[in-house]
């Protein structure tokens, strides 16, 4: 089961890659996550996303620098405490991370193309009672 799980999810990401990689945009995978991750929380911090994603702090400071270096990440000091830095996306980065949803949703689409609604349904309970089971 966890093998096919795995299997389907590889395809998936096979497919995001090759869009990211053939798309308009000079974004790597771990760009489109950072910036996914700030488009979803607005104002967290480079600790707050590496908390969340469990990766190293070198790189994604270096992740961050490059994005804020492109236009993609501003970065405004905390009021409160001004050793943290509150990080958002620009226009620019808003407008690639849109453009990065719609590809996803487009992949997502294709996955569960001749589904019913029903199966769809079904599928994600039965996802979500996996993670769940795995949560415990």
């Amino acid at each position: 089961m966890l093998d096919l799980i795995h299997t389907v999810m590889h395809q998936v990401r096979s497919q995001q890659y090759r869009i990211l990689r053939d798309g308009p945009h000079d974004i790597t995978h771990m760009d489109s996550r950072v910036l996914g991750y700030f488009g979803r929380h607005p104002g967290a911090t480079q600790s707050d996303l590496a908390a969340f994603s469990g990766r190293d702090k070198a790189q994604l400071a270096r992740l961050v620098k490059g994005l804020r270096d492109r236009g993609l990440l501003r970065a405004t000091p905390d009021e409160t405490d001004r050793r943290n830095v509150r990080l958002d996306l620009t226009e620019a980065g808003r407008t690639i991370q849109d453009t990065l949803r719609q590809q996803a949703a487009l992949v997502g689409e294709k996955a569960v193309a001749g589904f019913s609604e029903d199966e769809r349904a079904q599928l994600a309970l039965l996802l979500r009672r996996l993670q769940s089971n795995l949560d415990a």
